[in-house]
């Protein structure tokens, strides 16, 4: 409701302008029981029921930071419904509005743990699944250093190369899908990944597909030879790193900016300006606290 007390919600807009694409991005929707209630990625991730199978065995659900509800299920699926109607108006001319529901975006995300329950993927307790964190060839391990190896050998070619890797006889082990020797299998490779160093395990892994790779620091992965070689992180002007835009189109990639990012307010007055308001009204509208400006005074 925030949009039509400034009188700028979608049925204004829409007279004005049939072919405008209004996207309204919330955690739970335009209508419903909690449309008008506040939330957060943990609240949204909950409802939509993919936090029921987050996390190890005998512990809470555990919610990954913000990047399942928030980023993913709100930011992208959103973008994507922004596509989609831009695609549709190619044909009838005509606007719509997008109703991103947090809640909606990550559950539509999460289809393939609905649609696999019955293949028996999900059928145990969370965190005995192949999935997470219940097989010893889909799990993480800590090395001599203190450091981790993220190992995802699920196809039997695969599994093959982790045992071998790891000094093992295939023969002398029980079979890869027998659930119920997967708690003591967990250990073993364990014991074994703690012998060695992160580098040591990346020395007889990386030329493999044996899938086991390192879990790399946000500094290390900058460094890693591979991102390196795609140019996967780039940097600023000031030296922070982040990733570059993805994906990557052949024709016309996203050329990003090393400029350092703005402050808040930083050009709020040079576009307001630019877009016919009087600095009269751009001063009005910052006594309200309806805008922020950069502030030219230092704060001592």
């Amino acid at each position: 409701g925030v949009m039509e007390r400034l009188g700028l919600g979608p049925e204004v807009l829409l007279q004005e302008n049939p072919r405008l694409i209004y996207a309204r991005l919330t955690g739970f929707g335009q209508t419903g029981k909690y449309a008008k209630s506040a939330g957060h990625d943990i609240n949204y991730l909950a409802l939509s029921g993919v936090l029921s199978k987050l996390g190890r065995k005998n512990e809470n659900p555990y919610a990954p930071v913000n990047l399942l509800a928030d980023f993913a299920g709100g930011g992208v699926m959103c973008a994507l419904g922004i596509v989609i109607a831009l695609f549709e108006r190619a044909k009838s001319g005509k606007g719509q509005v997008i109703d991103a529901s947090m809640v909606e975006g990550v559950a539509y995300l999460s289809s393939f743990l609905w649609k696999s329950q019955s293949l028996g993927l999900w059928s145990q307790p969370r965190g005995e699944n192949l999935l997470d964190s219940g097989a010893p060839f889909y799990e993480i391990y800590r090395t001599s250093d203190g450091k981790f190896m993220a190992v995802g050998a699920i196809e039997p070619k695969f599994y093959n190369q982790l045992i071998k890797g790891l000094g093992l006889n295939l023969d002398e082990l029980p079979a890869q899908m027998s659930f119920s020797d997967w708690p003591e299998m967990k250990k073993k490779f364990a014991s074994i990944f703690a012998q060695k160093t992160q580098a040591e395990w990346c020395s007889i892994f990386d030329s493999t597909d044996a899938c086991v790779t390192p879990v790399l620091s946000f500094e290390d992965a900058a460094s890693h030879q591979h991102n390196k070689e795609r140019s996967s992180f780039i940097k600023n002007d000031p030296g922070e790193i982040s990733p570059r835009p993805a994906p990557v189109l052949s024709r016309t990639p996203a050329v990003p900016s090393c400029k350092r990012d703005p402050f808040i307010g930083e050009h709020t007055e040079e576009i307001l300006l630019e877009y016919g308001f009087t600095k009269q009204e751009i001063a009005k509208l910052h006594s309200d606290k309806t805008i922020e400006l950069k502030d030219l005074k230092a704060s001592l």
